[in-house]
């Protein structure tokens, strides 16, 4: 297993890393237990991005915050949004006006994730956001609220520029029908004519549409170079296994997926996954952080995180360090705290913007042939860098009223 089973000693440093913030010697938050709900898809097309392992990512770093802040208890509970901002929006209200829940983490899927944002807003409550859309931090921003997963500005601004550079000019995209695929084809629309390319057409689906060979058949009679798959989770899997099954890539059409989770490449096996380009702000062998910590969750759950059941945990640490600074569960309080202390985003310096937006390095990476592959979950190469000044929208373009 090479890396994967080193001495722990480096997971034992990221512990004490992860408690290094100074408490007060007497508690001075008015609740007898501070509590923290994971919202995500538990049963649908993207639990296994999330699920129950973020739910196990948010307990983790509970853990390594001694499992108190301050001398207050911290609670982890979870629910199932069930892909649905109707659910999503109910659990939330719930969890806020009657469960006593004091932050709401993760939030996969922007439409759901949109809705418990505002939700958020209007309780006056912290949201650790993993929905993907950009309009998190652009148009919907809250003062509540902080997005930590690398967005559809990012990915696809990295990996469309990154495409039309190594001659793929003409595009022609499958995309989810919901907030998250019409973001992401407006970000990447505006890259690949910025990169010198064009779109010669989009074809939209539902979400867990299961058959998508009526969409593909589409892109493969477009002719373009490349065929854009911005869906994810079971719809990105099916995409690109049918893709492979009708010969698009056989036939010189490349095919690039976006929001790319790295279960997503382990479920189809490098044989079909090989060359795809990616960007990610985490994977589980980007350094020895990294490493240490993913070691610990793949020895409770026997596989890597994904970014998105990372960023749980990094946005939980912070968190639980900006309520211990700032010696409340007060939204205003905490959320000034998370603004001004520094982001360690698994060896990566980051930042938090007034927006919300999180800021951190990129890595471009390609999936390696399955030749190239030295252990189980060893599926990517870093082929480029993108600095954290660079990767995510300017401030003042986002639209966001926050922004003075």
């Amino acid at each position: 297993m090479g890396r994967l089973y080193r001495t722990c000693s480096l997971a034992a440093a990221f512990v004490t890393a992860a408690l290094w913030w100074p408490q007060p010697a007497e508690a001075r938050i008015d609740k007898p237990t501070i509590r923290i709900g994971v919202l995500n898809d538990m049963s649908g097309p993207y639990a296994d991005l999330g699920g129950s392992g973020s739910v196990l990512a948010a307990q983790m770093a509970v853990e390594d915050m001694g499992g108190k802040v301050n001398g207050v208890p911290v609670e982890v509970i979870s629910a199932d949004h069930q892909n649905k901002p109707d659910i999503g929006t109910q659990i939330a209200r719930r969890w806020f006006d009657q469960d006593g829940v004091d932050a709401i983490a993760d939030v996969p899927v922007s439409s759901v994730a949109l809705a418990v944002q505002e939700i958020g807003r209007q309780a006056r409550r912290i949201t650790l956001m993993q929905g993907s859309t950009s309009d998190l931090t652009g148009r919907a921003c809250s003062p509540y609220s902080t997005a930590w997963q690398d967005d559809t500005y990012a990915y696809s601004r990295a990996t469309s520029q990154s495409v039309v550079a190594g001659g793929a000019r003409t595009w022609f995209f499958v995309a989810a029908d919901y907030a998250f695929g019409q973001a992401l084809e407006r970000d990447a629309s505006a890259f690949i004519r910025q990169a010198g390319g064009s779109v010669l057409g989009t074809v939209r689906h539902p979400i867990n549409v299961g058959d998508m060979g009526s969409y593909l058949l589409q892109a493969q009679a477009s002719k373009a170079q490349a065929v854009g798959l911005l869906n994810g989770g079971s719809d990105l899997i099916n995409s690109i296994k049918q893709a492979n099954e009708f010969g698009l890539a056989a036939a010189g059409q490349k095919i690039v997926g976006f929001l790319v989770y790295l279960t997503d490449v382990h479920s189809l096996g490098l044989e079909v996954t090989k060359g795809l380009i990616l960007s990610e702000g985490f994977y589980w062998d980007q350094n020895d952080e990294a490493r240490a910590w993913s070691r610990r969750f793949h020895a409770r759950t026997n596989r890597m995180p994904t970014k998105e059941q990372a960023s749980v945990y990094a946005s939980v640490v912070h968190y639980l360090k900006a309520v211990a600074s700032a010696d409340t569960v007060d939204a205003d309080r905490v959320a000034e705290a998370m603004r001004q202390l520094p982001v360690n985003y698994f060896g990566h310096a980051g930042s938090i913007r007034v927006d919300g937006r999180v800021i951190y390095p990129l890595t471009i990476y390609q999936v390696k042939a399955p030749s190239e592959s030295r252990a189980p979950w060893d599926y990517y190469k870093p082929i480029g860098e993108v600095a954290a000044d660079q990767a995510f929208r300017p401030l003042a373009e986002g639209g966001c009223g926050l922004v003075r």
